[in-house]
């Protein structure tokens, strides 16, 4: 996991105008719906923490990144949370510290754009989360349109290296199908105020299938 230092300094400040023009609205209506023992991954300087009820009866934040981790902590500290016993730890999506089936919601918010290994990632939500498991999702994705997929391409290096590591190219609905999960619930929109590159967005919402029950067949 690369640190980045000056982006996490600026990164609210950065974000601030997409966040006010709908973005944060996004975020409320998503993750309202976490309930149980919740993972949030990535969870960055913290701008999901004010959207969170009373219904998440213990809430671990993974941050991996150690300077934005220290501004996590500092908004939790100063701000809290609705959610019960909330907690940081520094541990990456692709390697996480818990048992299999400890979670009964994983919340993934602008996330798997700069994880290391994005199909890892998925498997390992997948694998904390309790069968019948909810993962709720908002990742801006690769274009549909050939021609903004190609720019998407073009400039992943040079974005990415001012954008913290992301990478605005990735396929992420075709990702979490992949590594297994059941999508209950996707809508395809657009982030508020972007750029182009990372304006196009999913959100919704997929299952850890349970296993057939014996009866079934």
């Amino acid at each position: 996991m690369a640190e980045h230092p000056v982006f996490a300094r600026f990164y609210d400040r950065l974000t601030a105008g997409i966040e006010r023009g709908g973005l944060a609205e996004m975020r409320r209506q998503l993750v309202a719906r976490a309930s149980g023992r919740t993972m949030e991954l990535g969870a960055g300087t913290g701008h999901n923490l004010e959207h969170y009820t009373d219904a998440v009866t213990e809430l671990i934040l993974a941050e991996p990144d150690p300077h934005m981790a220290t501004r996590l902590r500092e908004r939790l500290a100063a701000e809290g949370t609705a959610a019960g016993s909330p907690s940081v730890i520094e541990a990456a999506a692709e390697d996480l510290p818990f048992d299999d089936g400890s979670f009964d919601t994983v919340v993934a918010t602008l996330v798997f754009c700069t994880v290391a290994d994005p199909a890892r990632a998925a498997a390992e939500a997948r694998r904390v989360l309790v069968e019948g498991g909810s993962l709720l999702f908002l990742e801006h994705v690769r274009s549909s349109s050939p021609r903004l997929a190609r720019w998407q391409d073009r400039l992943q290096r040079p974005w990415g290296f001012f954008a913290g590591g992301c990478h605005p190219n990735r396929a992420t609905d075709g990702l979490l199908a992949g590594a297994g999960f059941w999508i209950e619930q996707l809508e395809r929109t657009t982030m508020p105020k972007a750029f182009p590159l990372i304006r196009p967005l999913i959100s919704g919402v997929a299952r850890r299938p349970s296993p057939p029950s014996a009866d079934s067949g």
